[in-house]
């Protein structure tokens, strides 16, 4: 596999996560009762959105993995959480609709043959009403099978 196929998987495996988030997962978060912002990606910077950070952190193959050319990606979601006495509630809101339509979608439509929720960090504001954000960190553990890159 060339140079540019190995960044094209890369770059459909996040494409896919930010679908995701941007679809069934605003569309989760719309159908509970609460006023959770929904995810947005622009610059947008206000109350009635989040943005979220999609990052792949790395590949890594165990020697059994490099034989099966199974390739496994840790791939992070980071939303900061804009502070209100709600803040909390939406952390949980946020990853609970993340998980479930990873459920309903664990291949992202064929991008993957895997994707697994492997944790779930919630960072509260260093101080207690002071305008910081809390922070919610989802950790995805992404396989995908038959690419054949130097690793």
């Amino acid at each position: 596999m060339s140079d540019n196929q190995i960044l094209i998987i890369e770059e459909a495996i996040t494409g896919a996560i930010k679908q995701l988030l941007a679809g069934r997962v605003n569309e989760v978060l719309n159908n509970w009762q609460g006023l959770i912002p929904l995810f947005e990606f622009s610059n947008y910077q206000g109350m009635t959105a989040v943005v979220p950070v999609v990052a792949l952190v790395s590949c890594e193959r165990t020697e059994k993995e490099r034989i099966i050319f199974l390739d496994a990606y840790s791939l992070t979601i980071t939303l900061n959480v804009p502070g209100n006495e709600d803040s909390e509630l939406f952390c949980y809101g946020y990853t609970a609709a993340v998980c479930k339509a990873l459920g309903e979608n664990p291949t992202l439509g064929g991008v993957a043959d895997r994707v697994t929720v492997s944790g779930k960090k919630y960072v509260p504001p260093k101080a207690v009403n002071c305008g910081q954000d809390w922070q919610v960190v989802i950790s995805l553990r992404v396989t995908v099978e038959g690419t054949n890159n130097a690793g």
